[in-house]
């Protein structure tokens, strides 16, 4: 097989349009997080959760505002591990939770959480027997009868209802059924999945990366190490070389060829585009960190600055806040990697009065 050779350029288009950011948008939500595999499910909220955020920034403010909350409470889209996915992709999970902690080389920090389950097996009955009783309830409404308490240096030591449950949920005996407020909901897994025949696991993580690389057009097959999503596809699609950027990526053939008609569009700090920072630099050469970590001081761009996208490139960030007391948005500064023309300018402002309209408040922008 020939290896494709890609400018810059080519490859930030094939990016572009696999994760639904040209001109042509998309029109139904489920459809679009097929194509992107995932919503992060993140309920950091200055400006609206993560989830809300990439949907608006794809079908833009004809999304109804509550449709991924709708989705979830529809059991469309379920919570796998803090990440949205479609009700039918749940069949390439199965297999890999009744195997838990895995077949081969189960590494020893993972082997330490099956023992911690087995040692407080009683413990795990009474979760499960309360939620087949009462469920869904919350954490908070479940009982700690655990017998050996979960330990750890960070802020998961004695959490054990919570630790419980996430382990319960890798094995796929419990799952989120949705959220009472920001408290997830939790129930057995047998009342929230779809009762269908799991895909085998081999067959299973192959349709995985497969998805995973329509949905990035353009990976390395071994990214950064990253929690619950992997950011490499393995040796799917076809090998390529980017000009001007080390070692060799994989490419969905289906993005080869044709044209691009791009548009301006804010992302959130979270979008898939930019999620891993590495691909990031290598392909937009753009400068930038999720601020909220650092001291008020320190931050260079804002809390929760949005990246903003132009066409194929990574132009600025805007610093916004939603005031719901207040019924604004309110902008604090657009900073622009290199000045803006006046076209740009405009539909940059454009968008933002899209997403004001969609969250129904205000639009307040800075002054000058």
């Amino acid at each position: 097989m020939s290896v494709h050779l890609l400018s810059k350029a080519d490859a930030r288009r094939i990016a572009v349009r696999a994760q639904l950011l040209d001109r042509q948008r998309p029109t139904d939500l489920i459809d679009t997080v097929r194509q992107l595999t995932l919503l992060q499910h993140d309920q950091t909220a200055a400006v609206a959760p993560n989830a809300d955020l990439v949907a608006w920034s794809r079908l833009g403010s004809d999304c109804p505002r509550d449709a991924v909350t709708e989705a979830v409470d529809e059991l469309s889209l379920i919570d796998l591990a803090g990440l949205l996915r479609p009700a039918e992709d749940l069949v390439l999970y199965r297999a890999e939770m009744a195997e838990w902690p895995g077949v081969d080389h189960v590494p020893y920090w993972l082997q330490g959480q099956a023992d911690w389950v087995e040692a407080n097996d009683a413990f795990r009955r009474d979760l499960l027997d309360e939620l087949r009783r009462d469920g869904p309830l919350t954490q908070r409404e479940l009982p700690d009868t655990c017998a050996l308490p979960w330990r750890s240096s960070g802020w998961n030591n004695n959490r054990n209802v919570a630790m419980m449950l996430e382990l319960l949920g890798q094995r796929g005996e419990v799952a989120i059924a949705g959220r009472r407020g920001r408290d997830r909901l939790w129930d057995l897994a047998s009342r929230i999945y779809p009762d269908d025949e799991p895909v085998p696991t081999a067959e299973a993580l192959r349709i995985r990366n497969q998805r995973r690389l329509r949905s990035l057009g353009i990976a390395r097959a071994k990214g950064p190490a990253s929690p619950n999503e992997p950011n490499g596809v393995e040796q799917l699609g076809e090998p390529a070389v980017i000009d001007g950027v080390k070692g060799q990526w994989r490419v969905d053939p289906a993005y080869l060829g044709g044209g691009f008609d791009g548009r301006v569009a804010i992302l959130s700090p979270l979008d898939r585009l930019i999620f891993d920072r590495k691909r990031m630099v290598e392909l937009f050469d753009f400068d930038y960190q999720l601020e909220m970590y650092k001291p008020a001081s320190k931050r260079r761009w804002g809390y929760w600055a949005m990246p903003i996208l132009s066409g194929d490139l990574l132009v600025g960030k805007v610093d916004a806040t939603t005031e719901l007391d207040r019924r604004v948005l309110r902008v604090d500064a657009i900073h622009q990697d290199e000045p803006f023309d006046r076209r740009t300018l405009g539909l940059v402002r454009d968008e933002l009065a899209d997403l004001a309209g969609w969250l129904g408040v205000r639009l307040l922008l800075p002054s000058g």
